[in-house]
C-alpha cells in the first residue's frame, strides 16, 4: 500500500547503522561495550525518551513470565528497555526495515538478541495467532495510522483475556493548523492526529475498556526545554541523539513540535486499556 510505503520512507536514514557506530565510537565505546543507556538517546525515537518510558512502562506491570508485543517498535529501544527491566520477552513490528535490521544488530550488542524480536510488519494486518501476547503497548505510532479502530480491532484480537495495552501518542488537543514538517510526517497525508476522545472511542468500540489516561504536555515542554538548555551548555547536541536519526531536518522538526505544543495543538498523552 502507497501510505504506508510513504510512512516507511519517511523515517528511512540510509546508513543508521554506521552513523550510531560513529556516534558511539566518539562516546568511547564500542559494540562490545555499549549499553542500553548509552543508546537510549538515539533507539527512544518518543519524546522524553527513556524518563518518558519509565513512566509509561510502570503502569503496565509487564513481567518475567510474559510475551509483550511492541507496535510500532523503530529501532527498539522500548523493547529492550521493557526486556532488560522487567524481564519480559519482547516482539517488535515496524513499517521501517532499516530500523527493524539495524534495532536487531543493537540488541545483539547489548546480549539481548533472546528476548528481543524485532520483524518488519504491518500493524494494521497482523500476522499473528488469536490471544497470543500477554500484553502489549505503543510509543508515537498512531500518528501515521488513519484507522484506529481497524488497528485497536487486531490489538485487541492478538491480546489475550486481561491483558493490558498502553498507548504514548500525540494526540490533537486544539483546533488550529499543524506546523510541518515534524518528527513523524513531512505533511498532512501520513500525519493522522485526533483526539484522545478519538482513540477512546476506537478502543471502546474494539472492545477494550479504559483503566486511565494523562497528559504529558507539561512533561514534554519541560523535556525540551532542558534538552535546549544542555545542547546550548554543551556548544551543540550530543554525539548520539534525535539529530542521529532524523539529520538535516532535525532543528525544524523539534522547533515545529515545540510550537505546536506550545500553542495547545498537540501533546503527547498515554491511555492505558485491557482486554476485559
Amino acid at each position: 500500500m502507497q501510505k504506508n510505503e510513504d510512512v516507511a520512507k519517511h523515517y528511512e536514514h540510509g546508513n543508521l547503522l554506521g552513523a550510531i557506530e560513529n556516534a558511539i565510537a566518539v562516546l568511547g565505546k564500542t559494540k562490545n561495550n555499549v549499553t542500553i543507556h548509552d543508546l537510549a538517546p538515539v533507539d527512544e525515537f518518543h519524546i522524553g525518551g527513556r524518563a518518558a518510558s519509565e513512566h509509561f512502562l510502570a503502569h503496565l506491570a509487564f513481567d518475567k513470565n510474559m510475551h509483550v508485543l511492541d507496535i510500532g517498535c523503530g529501532l527498539g529501544g522500548g523493547a529492550r528497555f521493557t526486556a532488560k527491566e522487567t524481564g519480559a520477552r519482547v516482539t517488535g513490528i515496524d513499517l521501517t526495515k532499516e530500523y527493524i535490521e539495524t534495532g536487531q544488530v543493537l540488541s545483539t550488542w547489548v546480549n539481548l538478541e533472546k528476548q528481543v524480536h524485532l520483524q518488519c510488519e504491518n500493524a494494521m494486518a497482523m500476522s499473528f495467532q488469536d490471544a497470543y501476547f500477554d500484553g502489549a503497548y505503543m510509543m508515537h505510532v498512531g500518528m501515521n495510522i488513519e484507522d484506529k479502530t481497524a488497528l485497536f480491532n487486531d490489538v485487541f484480537r492478538v491480546l489475550k483475556t486481561g491483558a493490558k495495552f498502553g498507548i504514548y501518542d500525540i494526540m490533537q488537543t486544539g483546533a488550529g493548523n499543524i506546523a510541518y514538517p515534524v518528527p513523524w510526517a513531512a505533511g498532512r497525508p501520513t500525519s493522522h492526529l485526533v483526539s484522545m476522545q478519538g482513540y477512546i472511542e476506537a478502543l471502546e468500540a474494539a472492545g477494550f475498556q479504559i483503566i486511565q489516561t494523562e497528559n504529558r504536555r507539561d512533561f514534554a515542554l519541560d523535556f525540551f526545554k532542558k534538552m535546549k538548555a544542555k545542547t546550548q551548555a554543551n556548544g551543540g547536541p550530543p554525539p548520539l541523539g534525535l539529530h542521529t536519526l532524523m539529520q538535516a531536518s532535525t532543528a525544524e522538526k523539534i522547533t515545529n513540535m515545540v510550537g505546536n505544543i506550545s500553542a495547545g495543538l498537540i501533546a503527547p498523552i498515554e491511555i492505558i486499556v485491557h482486554k476485559p
